[in-house]
């Protein structure tokens, strides 16, 4: 742990991933003095990317990781395509860091518990929502409505966009709003073909370059994209965003910030005669020591899950059952997107082409059913999906499916495999009140209670699902291509990693936790920024709109504590 003498601060931010580093830029930037907290270990920008650089025979397991002792220490983060060898810790231990979770195919949680969190392994894609995206709760009545639509968001997401770096391409869709975007990256021969029989055939559907946080263009001491597609390993380029690479440095460049990792908060203090949060309780993992630090404001920032179980475990006379939890809402409508494979297609005739480098990125064929309405296109379900995947050409690796043996199996390898078309779906998630963060009578190694996860896709989801699979063949025959695979089941829940509500915003605190600037209703200086705010889950991934929110609240909450009004 980073010692400071200091337990006194100005604002409080817990979790420095994806959200609690911009929540640490924002507040350090408008002159206040920020005790930014992580419970994992500090990782430097460049020198600590142990393996970023490491050849697969520079590793015991050639890349592929003791599987062995994955079984013991991994079972739930090796259901990760991600993870590897190179960056295994960059996960959580999973018999280290336990959680409860319904027996019948139960949610699958994945973490990364150190200095950035999951900014250092997320996917990258940025996608706007769109205005009917924050309408859609009210239009149809599957949760709370909004309170705030695509306007108040629009110039966050602007500034956003500006700062990390986005690559895309402008396409003007109502349903994926544009953004400032460096220079695209480009469509594989397949892609493009299919983009454009899609505008012949069905007009009303747009494949895209995926709009990603990978720089194409320099900008602020971080070179561009290197197409070396392993960014999960920690990129010392700083090409694409991470708390380490952006708004860290931004922070530490104020004077204003101090950095505490190991240090897992425990509870939310909250003086009941004032109205107010005073502070946190924080345990040292190193040594389980405990301290407490104050703030007039406090940012909570831990991902959804933790920062609802941080609010439950805050218990006070006050609030008997969860701090800001007087409507037993706090940990309900918690959603995940549902994701399947909606089809997996040989594509003949691309033979003479091939492609440079490793492009971190796919395509997006953003959502077009009931766009109209909630449900106007003739479709058995509400809201919508879209896909992501693309082109690609199968490497050697593709031996151990195959048949042979000898010298011509060898230089078969040799060559690139035939072309292949992957379309994955990322399906609306409903919000449900049964779906659903608590805590377990369990505690974890520090003492702390473990949360319990109840979450189920619903007849929606699946319904949506259906849909997909079938549209996702007629795409591909549109390319001539024999389709080897495709679903309409959906991965447990937490295989798409886009966690999200549990602490929603809404209009009213009867029915809500947050209002409009991610502030709690009845708490004028406590605001949740991450995903655990979200009162909808649209099909988009969510992490730019994370940032935008949080943004947006941190300004919001610098102006009010300057004026005097927290």
């Amino acid at each position: 742990m980073n010692q400071t003498q200091n337990t006194d601060f100005d604002a409080i931010v817990v979790g420095s991933g994806i959200t609690g580093g911009w929540a640490a830029k924002e507040l350090t930037e408008r002159g206040l003095k920020v005790l930014l907290l992580e419970r994992g270990p500090m990782i430097e920008h460049g020198s600590g990317y142990k393996t970023e650089f490491k050849a697969p025979w520079e590793l015991p397991y050639r890349g592929e990781g003791d599987q062995k002792q994955w079984k013991q220490d991994a079972f739930i983060q090796s259901k990760n395509f991600q993870l590897d060898e190179w960056n295994r810790h960059h996960f959580v231990n999973d018999k280290e860091h336990p959680y409860q979770t319904t027996a019948d195919n139960g949610f699958k949680w994945l973490r990364s518990y150190q200095l950035g969190g999951r900014s250092l392994t997320w996917g990258r894609q940025c996608y706007r929502w769109g205005d009917g995206d924050f309408k859609a709760n009210q239009q149809d009545g599957h949760g709370v409505d909004w309170p705030i639509r695509y306007k108040d968001v629009s110039p966050w997401y602007d500034r956003v966009e500006s700062f990390i770096g986005v690559s895309g391409a402008a396409e003007n869709l109502e349903q994926l709003p544009d953004g400032q975007f460096q220079k695209p990256m480009a469509l594989f021969p397949p892609e493009t073909a299919l983009r454009q029989k899609l505008q012949t055939h069905y007009p009303e559907r747009c494949l895209t370059i995926g709009r990603t946080a990978n720089m194409t263009e320099a900008k602020s001491g971080r070179s561009p994209c290197q197409y070396r597609d392993i960014c999960s390993r920690g990129c010392s380029f700083g090409a694409y965003f991470s708390t380490q690479s952006s708004t860290l440095p931004a922070a530490k460049a104020t004077g204003n910030l101090t950095l505490m990792t190991d240090a897992l908060v425990d509870k939310v203090r909250y003086d009941e005669s004032a109205g107010r949060i005073t502070g946190v309780d924080v345990i040292n993992t190193s040594d389980r020591s405990r301290k407490h630090y104050t703030a007039k404001i406090v940012f909570l920032c831990a991902g959804s899950v933790n920062s609802v179980g941080l609010l439950l475990r805050s218990r006070s006379d006050a609030f008997p059952n969860g701090l800001a939890n007087r409507n037993d809402v706090l940990g309900r409508y918690f959603m995940d997107h549902a994701n399947s494979m909606g089809a997996v297609a040989v594509i003949p005739g691309f033979e003479k082409y091939y492609y440079e480098g490793n492009r971190p990125t796919g395509i997006v064929i953003p959502r077009f059913r009931n766009l109209s309405s909630a449900s106007g296109d003739g479709t058995d379900f509400t809201r919508g999906y879209s896909y992501q995947g693309g082109a690609y050409r199968p490497t050697w690796t593709r031996g151990k499916r195959m048949a042979g043996l000898g010298q011509d199996f060898k230089n078969e390898l040799r060559k690139p495999g035939t072309w292949m078309f992957a379309l994955t779906v990322f399906a609306e998630s409903l919000p449900r009140a049964s779906n659903r963060i608590t805590l377990s009578n369990k505690t974890d190694q520090y003492g702390v209670p473990q949360v319990n996860i109840d979450f189920s896709h619903g007849e929606n989801e699946h319904a949506a699902l259906r849909d997909a699979e079938k549209e996702a063949r007629k795409m591909m025959d549109l390319l001539g291509g024999h389709v080897v695979m495709s679903s309409n089941q959906p991965g447990p829940g937490g295989m798409s990693i886009h966690e999200m509500g549990g602490a929603r915003m809404g209009r009213d605190p009867r029915t809500s936790t947050l209002n409009g600037f991610n502030q709690v209703h009845d708490i004028s200086n406590l605001f949740v920024t991450d995903g655990a705010a979200m009162a909808s889950s649209a099909c988009q991934n969510p992490s730019l709109t994370y940032m935008a929110l949080t943004a947006r609240a941190a300004n919001y909450a610098a102006d009010q504590l300057l004026n005097g009004s927290i």
